[in-house]
């Protein structure tokens, strides 16, 4: 029997839906009224740990709660090994990466991508890239899982509560904002967490602790007789009952069909360098921080959060599959259409079913209304951040000439259209991966990213790779991972009871063995690419590599020296200056909470070129393409005529703080200084005191030393 939510479930979700409402228009004014317009000042308030619980959450959704359970549920602790892969991932990013992205002056990744090789290409592929990603492993899962969850709780048809999904996201969009997101995932996290760990600690009670789980998992198979006589089968056949003989190892065989070790250490892990290090949205959080350390240690906090779900999430879903055997390890296709309405399996239905079931009433209708905002926050995200990527990345390179409007009304137009293919794709991953939803995800990033990762790795490792080497090393490892996903939508793995006819390439290596031969293909074609053609200049590389990091000062040239003593002058008339400003209509009473650093990150942000796409110096001054969690905003100069008919007040002050600090000035120079003053204040976020630092570096050693006895202890 199916349990419901209770009036009382129903009355807290909606309670926290909200109240999650108010929180986002809370900080979203509190934002508006207190800070200068740009994402730039926004961001630069966040602590690590803001940022920390917001990677957490950002990361774990939904999705996760469904799919790393249903994994747990079907195949054992194998699933685990993504979390402690990702725990280690994380600090990579906070000790190479984002040194190099805040060296390097960059708020996004296309933006680093031009500035580090120059030219459109590369910058076009990663969009068309991100774009397949975000379609194809984020939103359609995103709104497969969300709906699994409504589906379970109220008993709807799928596509019923798809579109309810929709409808909800497309009301809770109005929080949207770095800070108002960042305010509403703390929240979230801290109840997630909260719910997930009442959850496991029920469950185990339920089944009597941690070694009880392990012993009774093995025998966790389902009653056949009683399953045919229950329900109305035609088919008596049953495949896949009993559960593998190594589920309760992490890493495997070489040929285990779930995680073979070696494709998991030298094929899984580049492939994860690009979700954790080169995605926007991770990225983007922690580049929101007030300086390196503030980065560091938000890096440090989610990698000691991401130990949980191995025991919030994988746990309980093998727990799910003891008490509801019959269910979650369906017997053949039929039956499982029957239970859940997929014939690859139930796995997926773990979680939800654990949370139906054994949560007490009113703490069940917290957990579902905590998932669906997670989810809604996490499909808000995708549908700005993909937007922002193709109006600003791609429309924007085919008409130069857009207008502010066109490129809005284009955004929200292809909002539309991915979310028309992304329900039109919900078929597919039901069935796909033996309805195991988490290794749809895995299969088909490892399909595409590792190139990128490659890209990456060689762009801020090696001086010598040029745009060439990058652009032809990408599209090799592209088009041969493009290939490879096609045919294996094309060659679909049969029914768990009916004969396996696909090809031998397909069927017999594994998905992670050929992100391995990406990997290694993309990064030897790019070598070779390179050294056969010129290098890049001093100017693309000279903050743009990890090498950078070590020669840190402001630009050799003597005529930029004189430039920076001028613009050093006219910043500090600025500060001296600064408490007669009043920006964004703030009072009186309150200016004195405005720093005078504040203003000069306003002054560069304000007036700062086109960073997406790499301009001359010849090339007209386009706005600046600001990315808030995926949200964008044109904040450069305006049309002269724009300018002339604007009364807006916000758009004087800036106006005038721009000529009251010299910015505004036509000369040859002007990028220059502005790239100078803007070095300065990135070279200013890299500092960090010594007892901060060997606090920061004996965090790492905690954390890479406890991700690998994890791994060492569920592998042994």
């Amino acid at each position: 029997m199916r349990a419901s939510l209770e009036p009382a479930d129903i009355a807290i979700v909606a309670l926290y839906f909200v109240l999650v409402m108010c929180i986002g228009f809370f900080a979203m004014w509190k934002n508006n009224r207190s800070t200068v317009s740009g994402y730039f000042l926004a961001g630069r308030s966040m602590t690590w740990v803001a940022i920390g619980a917001s990677l957490f959450v950002s990361n774990i959704g939904s999705e996760h709660f469904i799919g790393l359970a249903g994994s747990g549920a079907a195949s054992g602790f194998a699933v685990g090994a993504w979390e402690f892969n990702a725990l280690m991932l994380l600090q990579l990013l906070g000790w190479v990466f984002v040194p190099v992205y805040i060296r390097s002056g960059v708020y996004t990744m296309p933006e680093y991508l031009s500035k580090r090789f120059g030219g459109h290409r590369i910058q076009i592929y990663f969009a068309a890239l991100s774009l397949l990603l975000y379609i194809f492993t984020k939103l359609s899962v995103d709104l497969y899982s969300g709906a699994l969850f409504i589906q379970e709780s109220l008993g709807w048809n799928l596509y019923l509560s798809v579109i309810l999904l929709i409808g909800m996201t497309a009301l809770l969009t109005v929080t949207g904002g770095l800070v108002a997101v960042i305010y509403t995932d703390t929240l979230q996290a801290l109840l997630m967490i909260i719910g997930a760990l009442t959850l496991m600690i029920i469950s185990l009670m339920e089944v009597g602790g941690f070694e009880e789980v392990k012993r009774r998992y093995m025998l966790a198979s389902p009653n056949i007789t009683s399953i045919l006589l229950t329900y109305n089968i035609s088919n008596t056949n049953s495949c896949n009952v009993s559960p593998k003989p190594d589920s309760l190892k992490m890493l495997r065989e070489p040929t285990d069909e779930d995680i073979p070790w070696p494709g998991f250490l030298l094929g899984q892990t580049p492939a994860s360098v690009w979700y954790w290090c080169a995605d926007q949205v991770i990225v983007q959080r922690v580049l929101a921080a007030k300086n390196i350390a503030h980065a560091k240690g938000s890096t440090l906090m989610a990698g000691f959060l991401k130990l949980l779900p191995m025991f919030i999430i994988v746990v309980p879903g093998m727990i799910s599959r003891i008490l509801f055997v019959d269910d979650i390890a369906c017997i053949n296709p039929e039956h499982c259409f029957q239970v859940c309405g997929s014939r690859a399996g139930c796995s997926n239905i773990a979680y939800p079913r654990l949370v139906m079931n054994l949560v007490p009433v009113g703490l069940r209708g917290l957990m579902m209304a905590v998932m669906i905002a997670a989810l809604m926050s996490d499909l808000d995200s995708i549908f700005n951040s993909a937007s922002t990527i193709f109006t600003l990345d791609v429309y924007k390179l085919i008409r130069k000439s857009a207008t502010s409007r066109e490129l809005m009304i284009v955004g929200r137009v292809f909002v539309a259209f991915m979310v028309v293919i992304s329900i039109a794709w919900v078929p597919i991953i039901v069935e796909m991966q033996g309805g195991q939803m988490y290794l749809y995800i895995q299969e088909v990033a490892d399909y595409l990213t590792p190139p990128v990762a490659a890209l990456f790795l060689m762009a801020i490792f090696w001086k010598r790779c040029n745009e060439q080497g990058a652009f032809y090393g990408g599209m090799a490892g592209f088009v041969l991972g493009a290939v490879r996903l096609i045919l294996a939508f094309f060659y679909r793995a049969p029914e768990c009871d009916q004969p396996d006819t696909r090809p031998g390439f397909i069927k017999n290596i594994h998905y992670m063995y050929v992100a391995t031969a990406l990997f290694w293909i993309t990064g030897a074609v790019t070598v070779v690419v390179s050294l056969l053609t010129p290098p890049p200049t001093k100017e693309q590389v000279r903050t743009t590599t990890f090498w950078a990091l070590w020669k840190r000062g402001a630009p050799e040239s003597a005529g930029k020296g004189e430039l920076y003593q001028g613009q050093e002058k006219s910043i500090l008339k600025c500060n001296e200056n600064a408490n007669h400003i009043i920006p964004n209509g703030k009072s009186e009473e309150n200016i004195k909470n405005v720093k005078p650093e504040d203003i000069n990150l306003l002054v560069t942000c304000r007036d700062d070129s086109n960073p997406v796409i790499s301009v001359s110096h010849s090339e007209v001054e386009t706005p600046v393409d600001c990315y808030s969690n995926g949200q964008a905003a044109l904040m450069g100069e305006k049309k002269h005529e724009e300018e002339e008919e604007g009364t807006d007040n916000r758009a004087r002050h800036l106006k005038f703080i721009d000529w009251f600090c010299g910015f505004k000035s036509k000369n040859v120079n002007k990028r220059v200084v502005r790239e100078v003053e803007e070095e300065t204040v990135c070279l200013q976020m890299l500092e960090e005191t010594p007892k901060v630092k060997l606090l920061l570096n004996t965090g790492l050693v905690c954390v890479c030393s406890l991700g690998i006895f994890m791994f060492v202890y569920f592998s042994l």
